[in-house]
């Protein structure tokens, strides 16, 4: 595969180039806090209801933004919400002008790979059913 990340834009991503910058890592699946006097976000150990915590992939990913309203639509049109993606995010790294983390499946051709470095949530979440979600602040992690 090109490194079509390392000359391309955002913009002129395919949809399928788009898609394959995501490394599975289910980091963007977590429900987020933001500081509304500082601008930081806070993020949590709670999944979206749509994410399979153990795979770290969505359940219905086809209609996840029916089915979940407030599920962010990611858009080279919309860089606002890359700052709320994880620092580690391709998305966010590419719009920032930095380079793929060693791990990331582009680079090593294995999906898996994201999980073995320890960059993915896999296994670290909790389903929103099983939280409280009127306190979502006591379940913020580093």
């Amino acid at each position: 595969m090109t490194s079509f990340w390392k000359t391309k834009t955002l913009h002129e991503m395919t949809p399928a180039e788009w898609e394959s910058l995501c490394d599975g890592c289910a980091k963007c699946c977590v429900h987020k806090l933001e500081v509304e006097e500082t601008g930081k976000i806070h993020y949590t150990c709670v999944a979206c209801r749509m994410l399979d915590v153990n795979t770290c992939r969505c359940m219905n990913y086809a209609q996840r933004h029916e089915l979940v309203p407030d599920c962010a639509v990611l858009s080279a049109d919309k860089p606002e919400y890359f700052e709320w993606m994880p620092e580690t995010c391709a998305y966010r790294l590419i719009y920032e002008g930095k380079p793929l983390p060693d791990w990331h499946p582009l680079i090593t051709g294995d999906p898996a790979s994201v999980h073995a470095h320890g960059a993915s949530a896999r296994k670290k979440l909790i389903p929103e059913f099983l939280a409280d979600e009127e306190q979502l602040e006591k379940y913020i992690v580093d």
